[in-house]
């Protein structure tokens, strides 16, 4: 275990912050944080040699990704910029649009609608363990390091219909697409 992985899970699991949860929630919060301990890439800086983050999974409609964003999101997935500014154009029923950077970064300028759930807060994993497992989220961060660590713990609590921005609000402002509060 590094110490960074070690500090991230203290931040998303404070000691004696679980004494009201059972012991079912306790395993699932506990996978998350050591999923997001193993995803860790090291922060949300561009890459060194420019390669984006894999996704975590891809489980979108037979392989065509465009054919998967035309009927909205299909499972737990990482798409583009453009295949989320469709699902985001023709949004499906309950679509949230979930931004996990922090408020600063949000204020900068965000993607319109979008709700933050702040990825460094203490209690990061409870919020998210808090909101609607059943209906789509598309998702995103700055660069797409903390949005992929962020569908691994979806995927962890149960979240069935997750697109995850490949890229993230970095890769849509360069594709064009507009970006709200600038």
């Amino acid at each position: 275990m590094t110490e960074s992985g070690g500090t991230r899970r203290r931040q998303l699991h404070p000691m004696g912050s679980n004494d009201h949860m059972s012991c079912g929630r306790n395993l699932v919060v506990g996978l998350a944080g050591f999923s997001l301990m193993l995803a860790s890439c090291g922060g949300d800086g561009p890459a060194s040699d420019g390669a984006q983050p894999s996704p975590v999974s891809s489980n979108v409609a037979g392989n065509d990704a465009a054919a998967g964003t035309a009927a909205g999101i299909v499972g737990l997935s990482t798409i583009s910029a453009v295949d989320a500014a469709a699902i985001a154009d023709a949004p499906p029923a309950d679509l949230v649009v979930l931004d996990v950077r922090t408020p600063e970064e949000f204020a900068e300028g965000h993607l319109e609608g979008a709700v933050l759930v702040d990825f460094y807060d203490a209690d990061f994993a409870d919020q998210l363990a808090a909101l609607d497992p059943d209906v789509p989220y598309l998702l995103y961060c700055r660069s797409g390091n903390r949005s992929g660590e962020t569908l691994g713990v979806m995927e962890q609590l149960g979240f069935t219909s997750v697109a995850d921005v490949d890229g993230g609000i970095i890769a849509w402002a360069d594709a064009g697409l507009p970006v709200t509060g600038r």
